[in-house]
C-alpha cells in the first residue's frame, strides 16, 4: 500500500449518525480494551479512549475509538497479526499510524508510538473537551449539523477540521 493510499478497502460510502451520549460506551471501551491487552500482553504501552465516546456529555458516532501506543507501530508484524485474531482487520496504513477495526466498523483502534504527535494531539482534544463545556457544545453543534451521507466517510472527519484546529489551538495555548 502506498503512502499516497493508506485506506485498505478504499473509500466508504457510510451515513453518519449522531447519537445521543450513551453511559454504555466507557463499558464498551472497557471490553475493548481488555480484548486488546488479552491479545498483546506487554506489547501494550498505553491504551486510552479518545474520541467523542470518551467525553461525558458529548454526542457522537457510536464508534468507540481508542489509542493503542506500541514499540513501533510500522512494525506491523509484531502487533497486527494477533490483533487480527482477535478480530480486527487493518484498514489504514499511515507512517506512524495503523487503523484496525471491528468487522461491524463500531470499534476502532488507533495503533501509534508512545508520546507520539497523534497520541498527545488526541489526549489533548480529549482532555479539553470534557473540562471545556462551551467547546463541547461547539464541537457537538459541528457533528450534528454534518451528519448524513457522505461518499467518503473520512470526507466528514475532514468537514471538522477548522473547528478542531481551533479548539487545539486554545488547548495548547501557554
Amino acid at each position: 500500500m502506498s503512502q499516497d493510499q493508506p485506506l485498505i478497502g478504499g473509500p466508504e460510502r457510510r451515513e453518519i449518525v449522531i447519537a445521543d451520549p450513551d453511559p454504555a460506551w466507557a463499558q464498551r471501551y472497557e471490553r475493548e480494551r481488555r480484548r486488546i491487552v488479552a491479545a498483546l500482553g506487554d506489547r501494550v504501552l498505553r491504551v486510552d479512549h479518545i474520541g467523542s465516546t470518551s467525553v461525558p456529555g458529548l454526542a457522537a458516532k457510536p464508534v468507540i475509538d481508542i489509542d493503542l501506543s506500541v514499540a513501533d507501530p510500522d512494525d506491523e508484524a509484531a502487533y497486527v497479526p494477533d490483533l487480527e485474531a482477535a478480530g480486527y482487520v487493518l484498514r489504514v496504513r499511515e507512517p506512524g499510524h495503523r487503523m484496525l477495526r471491528t468487522p461491524e466498523r463500531d470499534v476502532h483502534v488507533h495503533v501509534c508510538a508512545l508520546g507520539s504527535e497523534w497520541e498527545t494531539r488526541h489526549l489533548v482534544f480529549r482532555d479539553w473537551l470534557r473540562a471545556h463545556p462551551d467547546d463541547r457544545q461547539r464541537y457537538e453543534d459541528v457533528k450534528r449539523s454534518l451528519a448524513g451521507v457522505w461518499d467518503d466517510s473520512n470526507a466528514y472527519a475532514d468537514a471538522k477540521s477548522d473547528v478542531i484546529a481551533d479548539i487545539m489551538r486554545r488547548a495548547l495555548a501557554p
